[in-house]
């Protein structure tokens, strides 16, 4: 297809990622028909120009690709192959590109039995980046799925994605995300704890970024994120609660493939902690909170 083509999209879930996926398809020109059962939330879209769909089934009939953006590997499968779902409307011309974060495994297991019972292929596309990767269509996407595929996903994905790249079949984008998870946890820790270090040293946090860029120890996660621990902005930005679910899956993962994983076990297990002191729903920036009131004690 070129790529001045604008497509009939589907997007089910209208949560935080599923709105900025929305309005950025919308912007670059895409028709968009939205389901969701917060009727506020797909009210604030249709005031954008989306169309609101009455099922998931009637959104996936009025259109080419199907985009889901949902929470747990339980719904995705529910809205897929429950009454009304995508199934009911599926056909081998349609492509569902999964863009939620869900378990390889169920991912692998789903596409291929959607395609056996209807034609319909699947691409899994987790991504990295956020609402602002949404919005401006910077997004990391690691996809999972055949070649043509992922291809014919392009016409939506090069809209959403600076970075859209294929890792192998069914799950593999999913297997991806996961490691992405790994390295965004474990280095949210370690920024965390840098700051406290640098408190206790006497050295402002804040000017930690400028002095390491370009150092073996550089990362984005540093440069984007120890100015605001520092300063215990707890803004929203991501919900801790988001990332224990991926790091659970993670770790099932690696259970189930005998990998050791020492350290994210540990990094785990504090955002376990965080949830357990109700801060869940909080950003990740509450990591402070937790190395505060240890320090304090």
């Amino acid at each position: 297809m070129q790529d001045d083509y604008r497509a009939n999209v589907a997007v089910i879930g209208a949560g935080i990622m599923g709105t900025a996926i929305v309005t950025r398809l919308i912007e670059t020109g895409h028709k968009v028909s939205v389901f969701d059962l917060d009727a506020e939330k797909v009210a604030a879209l249709t005031a954008k120009g989306a169309q609101a769909a009455g099922s998931v089934e009637n959104a996936v009939s009025a259109s080419e690709f199907c985009v889901l953006s949902l929470n747990h590997a339980s719904i995705v499968r529910a809205v897929v192959f429950g009454e009304k779902g995508v199934a009911a409307a599926a056909s081998e011309g349609k492509l569902l590109i999964d863009m939620s974060s869900i378990d390889p495994a169920e991912t692998a297991d789903m596409a291929k039995r959607l395609r056996a019972e209807t034609g319909m292929a699947w691409v899994d596309c987790p991504l990295s980046g956020g609402v602002p990767g949404a919005l401006g269509g910077r997004l990391t996407i690691m996809a999972g799925g055949n070649p043509e595929d992922f291809e014919r996903a392009r016409v939506v994905m090069q809209h959403l994605a600076a970075n859209y790249t294929l890792m192998g079949a069914s799950g593999a984008g999913q297997t991806t995300k996961l490691i992405n998870q790994l390295f965004c946890a474990v280095l949210f820790q370690a920024v965390a704890e840098a700051v406290k270090l640098a408190e206790a040293g006497g050295v402002d946090p804040s000017a930690i970024p400028a002095a390491l860029a370009g150092g073996r120890a550089d990362n984005r996660i540093m440069q984007e994120f120890m100015a605001k621990f520092a300063a215990r902005d707890f803004s929203p930005t991501g919900r801790i609660d988001n990332m224990l679910k991926d790091l659970d899956s993670l770790q099932d993962f690696a259970l189930k493939s005998k990998t050791p994983l020492p350290m994210t076990g540990a990094v785990v297990e504090i955002h376990r902690l965080l949830c357990a002191a109700g801060l869940g729903p909080k950003d990740s920036a509450e990591m402070m909170r937790l190395l505060d009131g240890l320090q304090a004690g």
